[in-house]
């Protein structure tokens, strides 16, 4: 390899790693990090202060030691696999079986008239109220948390796929016919692209909801999971240890939503700019 190729070759690397710095660096980062830190001080002097029900806290150099501690054991990031594993199959299955449903449902009426008044009727129904019926019916415990985790992100991508299909302009379907598309043609072309948006709206509303669930059913029917670790701490008076699983079970979520917000990103590149 030539000099010259060495040079420009280290200089395309240097870019990148300038660019990954600056990336880090950004303003949208270092305000992160200044809204953090001045939580984390307001924590602090409203618990030195005394303020009312405030003072009951732990201090924040309490938090971070029973983190530390918390994770030089293996059941806590067992925990975090436990939680992750339920999150990941139950959000994928509500995908699988709500994103076909909503789209069916957006692109044909006498489907949507057939199916909406049962929909309706059980959409309501808080998905902790489930939590009974899921102990009974489940052989086992673990089926319940998964059929419960299933449901909470379900009605939610079902409806917004829904109305994101049958909001979309019927002039584009007319002119697709006209000019001699096939049916498949409008659902792949048309209908489909024209309802990302809200396909992806349903699944960063959804996966809020659905750990919302795991969190009670890991409290109530679990033997694991972030959840679980959580509710044992405030049965043994740890109130540290409590602090820690509400941090961790909302870093799970924010890495969630991340995730989902990436995915959608590279579904919809024309977004990105919004």
């Amino acid at each position: 390899m030539s000099v010259n190729a060495l040079k420009l070759r280290g200089s395309n690397v240097g870019g990148k790693i300038s660019s990954y710095v600056r990336g880090a660096l950004s303003v949208k980062t270092l305000e992160g990090i200044v809204s953090l830190v001045a939580f984390v001080a307001l924590w602090q002097a409203a618990v030195s202060l005394r303020i009312p029900y405030i003072s009951n806290l732990p201090f924040p150099g309490q938090v971070w030691n029973s983190l530390g501690e918390a994770a030089g054991t293996s059941g806590y990031w067992l925990s975090w696999v436990a939680s992750l594993k339920r999150i990941l199959i139950s959000f994928i299955i509500a995908q699988v079986v709500g994103v076909p449903l909503g789209l069916f449902m957006g692109m044909s009426k006498p489907f949507r008239q057939l199916i909406f008044p049962v929909f309706e009727i059980v959409r309501p129904i808080p998905p902790i109220a489930w939590i009974p019926l899921a102990i009974l019916f489940w052989p086992t415990e673990e089926l319940s948390i998964y059929a419960l985790t299933f449901i909470g992100p379900f009605f939610v991508i079902v409806l917004n796929v829904m109305q994101g299909v049958a909001s979309i302009d019927q002039s584009f379907k007319r002119a697709a016919l006209s000019l001699g598309a096939k049916p498949s043609d409008i659902f792949w072309k048309i209908m489909l692209p024209g309802a990302l948006p809200s396909i992806l709206t349903g699944m960063t509303v959804g996966i809020g909801v659905a750990w919302n669930v795991l969190i009670a059913a890991e409290m109530i029917a679990g033997r694991n999971g972030l959840g679980r670790m959580t509710w044992e701490a405030y049965t043994n008076g740890n109130i540290p240890l409590i602090i820690v699983g509400m941090i961790s079970i909302g870093v799970a979520g924010y890495l969630c939503s991340s995730l989902v917000r990436l995915i959608g990103e590279n579904c919809m590149p024309w977004q990105r700019r919004f």
